[in-house]
């Protein structure tokens, strides 16, 4: 994934390389295997072979998913092994020249029988409006007490924002979620795990469990809360958020942006109080290639966060990783991960000229990072996000920390 600090990229062969792409993404996609098994997908780029190509996968990928998945859209249901996540959408607003915003919108229930969490659903259906967006109320395959944070929602999620990137022309930037309760559970949980998908989110009447905040360091992130709701101690947990996110902030005061307000004469039912939220919340764009990184997994471990990626045998739960970058220079530092991939595109260096990565300030590797169609085509594959693909990586190992 790095070439040596003086390699220079072959310009012909970049080209090569470019129209080469173009005629296998002419072909049939049943007919064409895997794109990073073709011999193109590691030459070397340009930055401008580079931009098209981008452009060019793009393009496919969209075409991909309109004809590929017209039937799951138009059923408003997705599917995950034995798992059915129904959902219902509504647009509000004229869609703006950069796209639609999108809200998901988790309802209450949990632990209850599917009657009672099939009303919840329809409730919150109702349950807000938007100036503008389209408004996503998803059905949570299961009527567990953690039916919005089990392991199976991030992978539905992650397919309900690649639809409606394509079949609403949603601006991946202006992706949003909030829950009510049980909902709110669940962005408490899902909020630090998929904050890199996120603009910002909005927590109602939930519980944390055990979730830490550390991932928020880059997502906008309210709580409302009834100052009489002290069922499991919402209450008071959210006031103990309040205190842990203004100390986040004061130690890091670009990061950690919230907003906790307690409603004190309110229980459960804040009587709609809390609708300010929304506003609150789509105030904000997502930054996806923020300067500093505070990646914390939770027991749902994921591969990608922001521009650093992991093998599966190096994810682990619990662990921590902090990154900073600075131009061409990024530090990486963990005392539990040893192997991380930092992912690179031109808005974030420049990638003609040697990038140095360091751990917790001492040298590990400079290199210079080669932009290439495989990284461009997985990285957009992964996540069908035109707004975090990445032309190059380079692979990193972390010496334990001292």
């Amino acid at each position: 994934p790095a070439a040596p600090a003086d390699g220079a990229v072959d310009r012909a062969a970049s080209a090569a390389a470019l129209e080469a792409l173009r005629a296998f993404l002419a072909l049939p996609e049943e007919g064409r295997g895997p794109i990073g098994e073709a011999p193109f997908a590691g030459v070397a780029l340009a930055r401008e072979d580079a931009a098209r190509a981008r452009e060019l996968l793009v393009e496919a990928h969209a075409r991909s998913v309109r004809e590929s998945r017209a039937a799951e859209m138009k059923e408003g249901r997705l599917r995950l092994g034995d798992l059915e996540m129904p959902f219902t959408t509504k647009v509000f607003g004229e869609k703006p020249p950069g796209g639609r915003s999108m809200v998901i919108s988790m309802h209450g229930g949990g632990g209850a029988p599917k009657a009672v969490n099939d009303s919840q659903w329809e409730n919150q259906k109702r349950l807000y409006t938007l100036e503008e967006g389209v408004y996503v109320v998803p059905r949570a395959p299961t009527d567990t007490w953690n039916l919005w944070h089990q392991d199976h929602i991030d992978p539905l999620f992650d397919r309900l924002i690649e639809n409606l990137i394509v079949f609403e022309e949603v601006d991946p930037d202006r992706v949003y979620i909030m829950g009510y309760s049980a909902g709110g559970d669940g962005v408490y949980q899902l909020a630090p795990r998929l904050a890199d998908r996120l603009a910002a989110a909005a927590m109602m009447a939930g519980h944390p469990n055990e979730t830490s905040p550390l991932g928020l360091r880059n997502l906008p992130f309210t709580i409302h809360m009834g100052g009489q709701d002290a069922a499991f101690g919402r209450n008071q947990t959210a006031a103990a958020w309040e205190t842990m996110l203004a100390e986040l902030r004061a130690k890091d005061p670009e990061g950690y942006p919230h907003q906790v307000t307690i409603h004190a004469d309110k229980g459960h039912w804040m009587d709609r109080e809390d609708a300010v939220a929304v506003p609150w919340m789509m105030q904000f764009r997502r930054d996806p290639f923020p300067k500093r990184v505070v990646w914390k997994q939770d027991d749902v471990t994921h591969d990608r966060f922001y521009w650093l990626a992991l093998d599966a045998a190096d994810r682990a739960a619990g662990s921590e990783i902090v990154a900073t970058r600075d131009g061409q220079s990024i530090d990486v530092a963990s005392p539990q991960v040893r192997r991380v991939r930092v992912l690179l595109n031109d808005a974030m260096a420049d990638l003609d000229l040697p990038v140095e990565i360091t751990s917790a300030g001492r040298p590990v590797v400079t290199a210079r990072a080669r932009r290439t169609i495989g990284t461009l085509a997985r990285t957009l594959a992964e996540r069908g996000d035109p707004r975090s693909m990445y032309d190059a990586e380079v692979a990193v190992e972390l010496p334990a920390a001292p």
